[in-house]
């Protein structure tokens, strides 16, 4: 019986005439092509070029104020939270572009149709990164045919992901390159030290862009050490590349956006001294101890990384003890309830089950089949050392999915790997003399089942057989449009509070300070604009005029007030609903029917 290999030994999936467009780049301009022309067919028509989350409208604040003269280190955001504003914790670094852009169409095109343009640019210019980058580690992975299977799971994983459809400028869709970049170093066979290289800088750029993906990119320090405490010499160029590009990155970003007076302050949600330490000197004495230790014995080897590890566990303690934890924990537990509760990104597996079970398949269904498959092939020993790496990463983005939903994008990102492989090895066992039907079955069934959105119809179908479909959300007029902001932009300059998912929008279309938007460093203004709708009106008054409040702006579709009125039925949102007017709140004119009702805060 013929033995068939899990690389190059199977005959081309693709006919002899379009040999000439299987390769890496014209695979990918194709799968680019398409996912440019579905979102521009998904955003046609839509009344603004800006995201719909509120991240985009923020992220386009901050690029509007830092073209406008603020410093490009001060990640102030003057107008938001009480008097001061709030110190946010993004980078510079997603704005550089951004920005870039809108100089750039603003030499030909008025204001706002540079922003439109630059806004509409920006994500689809991550496409073919994403895809070249996907594309090159499976064909490090598997050859030819597992770079061709990856890139058309990679085109419909990007199909469904709106992060990179216009208007979306959060730094996601950046953290998803980043990661695709990563794996792309770490599984490099042509030049592995190049590849590790370019996996230390994409992991210390991921560090700086946001600290959601800072536990991926300690696993993939742990899985380059790992390597390298296993095989020696043969892993220490790689070891040593990726550990010195690792520090030098991170240091060249922390000195690039942090202030000279933040540089011994440490926030756990955002590149500062506690990963600025930790990652520096991980990746130098990971590279120290390549060039020292690589020719000693494995055992040495072992002990020398236990050092290693021992002594980054005592930096944190010293430095960032509260990074051991998540960054939110430190909320008001009020916040914890009636805010963090109700961010969809935010929420765990549990809270998805009972609140939108359509999701689960979608978010999970890849990342644990991906889990599954490498869990097999590594019991089995088939190719086992690249399984437990792809393991490494798959799971604990999925672990990470189950407690905040937003790790799921990244899950079916790195689920894509060993599926790849593993739909080509199947597809070989299934052809092979003699052909095996079970097999090619098998084979049909994880082609689908490695997509994202054949497992969203796969839940929508059973909870429709169940009886257990979800009630479509009611549609209310939108309160964040710029129409829906006409009046309030009328208003003499003050301080709006309102419901916090107003607050983006209030920066953006007004000249007013918004007490609340959905951000964790304003805990203050959060919590008073929490409390201005759920206390009663005589204690909502005193909330409001503590604050600072000038202007109180009610939207009775937006889903916190609603939440609040229902909850607090004493409360001012509750009373403001049955039409009960507080004698210190004065309705702004022409706006008592409209989708944003407004009232001006009387003073005594």
């Amino acid at each position: 019986m013929t033995t068939y290999e899990p690389d190059l030994a199977a005959a081309p999936l693709r006919p002899a005439l379009f040999r000439g467009l299987s390769g890496l780049w014209p695979l990918a301009l194709i799968g680019t092509a398409i996912v440019v022309l579905a979102a521009l067919r998904a955003t046609m028509g839509l009344p603004d070029y800006v995201g719909a989350d509120n991240d985009d409208v923020m992220r386009l604040v901050e690029v509007r104020d830092w073209l406008s003269g603020q410093s490009w280190f001060d990640t102030v955001q003057p107008r938001l939270g009480p008097e001061g504003g709030t110190l946010m914790h993004w980078s510079r670094l997603v704005d550089l572009p951004i920005g870039a852009l809108i100089r750039l169409f603003s030499l030909v095109l008025s204001p706002e149709a540079a922003e439109a343009a630059a806004l509409g640019l920006w994500p689809m210019l991550l496409i073919l990164p994403v895809l070249l980058a996907i594309g090159r580690a499976c064909r490090s992975i598997g050859g030819a045919p597992v770079m061709i299977i990856g890139l058309v799971l990679g085109t419909l994983l990007l199909l469904t992901n709106i992060r990179f459809r216009p208007g979306n400028i959060d730094h996601h869709n950046v953290q998803f390159l980043l990661v695709a970049l990563m794996v792309m170093g770490l599984v490099e066979t042509a030049r592995p030290r190049l590849g590790h290289a370019i996996c230390g800088l994409a992991a210390g750029l991921a560090i700086a862009v946001g600290a959601e993906t800072t536990p991926l990119v300690a696993m993939v320090g742990a899985i380059v050490a790992c390597r390298w405490a296993v095989h020696g010499v043969a892993m220490r160029d790689e070891a040593t590349a990726f550990g010195l590009s690792l520090s030098l990155t991170v240091t060249a970003a922390f000195f690039a956006t942090t202030p000279p007076r933040l540089y011994s302050a440490v926030t756990c949600d955002s590149l500062s001294l506690g990963f600025f330490a930790l990652a520096t000197a991980g990746g130098s004495l990971l590279a120290l101890s390549a060039l020292t230790a690589s020719a000693r014995a494995t055992g040495w080897r072992l002990a020398t990384l236990t050092g290693v590890g021992g002594a980054l566990v005592a930096l944190a303690l010293q430095i960032a003890p509260q990074c051991l934890q998540s960054p939110l924990a430190s909320l008001d537990p009020l916040l914890k309830s009636l805010w963090l509760a109700n961010v969809e990104e935010a929420q765990s597996i549990v809270a998805i089950a009972e609140k939108r079970p359509s999701f689960l398949g979608f978010g999970y269904g890849v990342g644990l089949l991906g889990t599954l498959v490498c869990l097999w092939r590594a019991w089995h020993g088939t190719r086992r050392e690249l399984h437990l790496v792809c393991l490494a990463l798959v799971l604990p983005a999925l672990l990470i999915g189950t407690v905040q939903a937003r790790g799921t994008v990244f899950a079916s990102l790195l689920a894509l790997y060993p599926l790849s492989l593993a739909i080509i090895d199947l597809r070989r066992h299934a052809h092979g003399p003699p052909r095996r039907t079970a097999a090619e079955l098998g084979f049909a069934l994880l082609c689908l089942l490695s997509i994202p959105s054949v497992w969203a119809l796969a839940t929508a179908l059973v909870m429709q057989l169940a009886g257990t479909a979800e009630a479509e959300a009611e549609t209310t007029p939108s309160c964040t449009t710029r129409q829906a902001m006409a009046a309030l932009a009328a208003e003499p300059a003050g301080v709006v509070a309102g419901a916090s998912n107003l607050g983006a929008s209030i920066l953006r279309f007004t000249p007013h300070r918004a007490l609340s938007a959905p951000y964790h460093r304003n805990q203050q203004g959060l919590l008073a604009g929490l409390r201005a709708g759920m206390e009663p009106p005589d204690a909502a008054r005193i909330v409001l005029r503590e604050s600072g409040a000038t202007l109180l702006a009610y939207c009775p579709g937006d889903g916190e007030v609603a939440m609040l009125s229902s909850r607090y039925p004493a409360g001012l949102y509750a009373a403001l609903a049955r039409g009960q007017v507080p004698d210190y709140l004065e309705p702004v004119a022409g706006t008592r029917d409209a989708p944003l009702q407004l009232y001006r805060v009387v003073r005594p």
